[in-house]
């Protein structure tokens, strides 16, 4: 099976025959088979030359690059192997059609805050008084489907979210300050977990937006721009409550992340090796896990759940079966 594999160990990844050959800089070595990568996460800095992106697109391997903080630099998209001139018309098409554009935004932050709300509910019924924050954020929830534009939709989610994290000093059992979603740069150990979590998801988006034939640089609920592929800012809004949230949570109040695990004269910027490591490592294992799907009624995992997202969203463009965003039942 495929998998990613991060790299935190300077040094030179190349091309040894048919295999990807990691010599470190202490001169040990590692081979890996190239049908076992899904995607590469270059977590520091590595040389490599234009003969490996050359085999690396010949496979279809995705590079992620991250700076020295652990903040997310950009990524080697190889050229795409899937491709499809009649969708990416639907999708630009469904772009510039105001009435289409609203409507998929509108599907996305639906799935999204009930996701957010059903994370609210899991910890409300362990013992957290969330009841005053659950009612506002149904309430909020409410006025999604009379938004008039993307731009009152944002302004929904930008409200949900915002009780939403109000909600984040009563669920985390560690007795760390966060007052407020602070991105750039974060400004506490919760702003900077939040961070690198997101960061992974969204790069997991696009991996597995790349298995497919959606252009990743068209959205939706995000405005489209130069330098970033917004449609995985889009299908991560779904998944953030559901993978990215529920880790943080656990991963705190196990204790398996304190703030000892954060650079404090960084301001807590700085997440150190271990616990980036400890933290992909989780992030890994419940992409791997898997559920009883309600609709396909088989295991599928949680990263194909992803993947199914996208194929939803391809299935209105195309076909005109309604779109709608997926929400967690448990």
């Amino acid at each position: 099976m495929k998998q990613s594999y991060y790299l935190y160990r300077s040094g030179r990844i190349q091309r040894k025959d048919n295999t990807l050959e990691i010599v470190y800089k202490d001169n040990t070595k590692k081979s890996i088979p190239v049908e076992r990568v899904e995607d590469i996460y270059v977590m520091t800095e590595f040389d490599f030359n234009t003969s490996l992106l050359n085999f690396l697109g010949k496979y279809g391997i995705i590079l992620h690059f991250f700076n020295y903080y652990g903040f997310y630099t950009g990524t080697y998209y190889p050229k795409e192997a899937l491709v499809s001139g009649r969708l990416l018309v639907k999708q630009v098409e469904a772009y510039t059609n105001e009435e289409k554009r609203v409507m998929i935004a509108k599907s996305l932050i639906d799935a999204a805050s009930y996701n957010i709300y059903r994370n609210l509910t899991y910890y409300n019924n362990r013992g957290k008084d969330l009841s005053s924050y659950r009612k506002e954020i149904d309430f909020l929830r409410k006025q999604i489907k009379l938004c008039k534009n993307v731009q009152e939709v944002m302004g929904i989610e930008g409200n949900i979210r915002k009780v939403y994290y109000d909600t984040w000093n009563i669920i985390i059992n560690q007795d760390i300050a966060f007052e407020r979603r602070i991105k750039n740069p974060p400004d506490n150990v919760i702003n900077s977990l939040i961070s690198y979590v997101n960061t992974i998801i969204y790069t997991r988006c696009l991996s597995e937006i790349y298995k497919t034939q959606m252009n990743p640089t068209i959205s939706y609920l995000h405005e489209p721009s130069e330098r970033r592929f917004s449609l995985c800012l889009d299908i991560s809004e779904i998944f953030k409550p559901i993978i990215a949230d529920r880790l943080i949570f656990s991963m705190l109040n196990k204790k398996q992340i304190t703030e000892k695990d954060f650079e404090k004269n960084l301001n807590f910027l700085y997440i150190k090796e271990n616990a980036r490591k400890e933290i992909t490592k989780q992030i890994d294992s419940k992409l791997q896990t898997t559920i009883m799907h309600k609709t396909l009624k088989r295991e599928v995992s949680y990263e194909y759940l992803i993947r199914l997202e996208i194929y939803k969203l391809i299935k209105y463009l195309t076909e005109d079966i309604p779109y709608e965003g997926f929400k967690m039942w448990w």
